[in-house]
């Protein structure tokens, strides 16, 4: 019988590849996907992706989402109560296991350990330790499709910003950083693949810096991704 267990999902690429293991494991039912939004914004929080295209993902993906909505600079006692009621109904609905696409910054995956101790809700950690090179080349080697939607201008340049990630993106990667942004360099968003019934139709719309919410500093440069309906309404 397999074990049911939700998947902690950014709609990015370490997220999909580790739900993608997951799946060809043979072991897992997938219930859900767990991901965080931000109130008054409607998009992921870490990436700042709409949440219509989100949807569009969890659909191609054919599996539900578990929303946890938290407010704009979100309060750390907010974001723990928000993530206890989540992990609460989990718990409730019979599941044992989370899976997070974790692959090397030990502090994450302490806190993330820490903050399920005892309540029942085992995390797993499919691509956790593994050289992110590799994990790249598989990725791109098993057809998945991802753009990035941000990066840490601090850490690699903005042109960055809005490249789907191919072969010749990992040429042109700068050597010394990290390929996956397991450091925060960009995040993304994964539009097709070979877990995906159809790929997710998407155009680049505004590029914009954002700052740095502890220093204040211009730092981070998004693209909007706009749904191929272009609507545009949603700030």
């Amino acid at each position: 019988m397999k074990k049911k267990i939700v998947v902690s999902f950014s709609g990015g690429k370490d997220s999909v590849l580790a739900l993608y293991r997951l799946q060809r494991s043979g072991e897992w039912e997938v219930d859900s996907l767990l991901t965080t939004l931000t109130e008054d914004y409607d998009r992921t929080t870490m990436h700042g992706v709409r949440n219509r295209l989100l949807e569009a993902q969890a659909e191609s993906l054919d599996i539900p989402l578990r929303k946890v909505w938290i407010p704009r600079d979100c309060p750390n006692e907010i974001y723990q109560q928000r993530m206890e009621e989540a992990v609460d109904g989990i718990i409730a609905d019979g599941i044992s296991y989370i899976m997070f696409g974790d692959i090397f910054l030990e502090d994450v995956k302490d806190y993330r350990e820490k903050m399920l101790e005892g309540t029942g809700l085992t995390p797993v950690f499919p691509i956790w330790g593994e050289e992110t090179k590799k994990l790249i080349n598989e990725f791109v080697e098993n057809g998945f499709k991802t753009v990035v939607c941000c990066v840490d201008t601090f850490k690699i340049d903005s042109s960055f910003s809005g490249k789907v990630i191919d072969e010749h993106f990992i040429n042109d990667y700068p050597s010394e950083l990290d390929i996956c942004g397991e450091n925060g360099e960009f995040h993304t968003f994964v539009f097709n693949g070979p877990n995906f019934s159809f790929p997710i139709a998407y155009k680049l719309g505004e590029y914009r810096l954002a700052k740095d919410m502890y220093t204040g500093e211009d730092r981070f440069y998004y693209v909007d991704l706009l749904p191929d309906s272009g609507d545009q309404s949603k700030p």
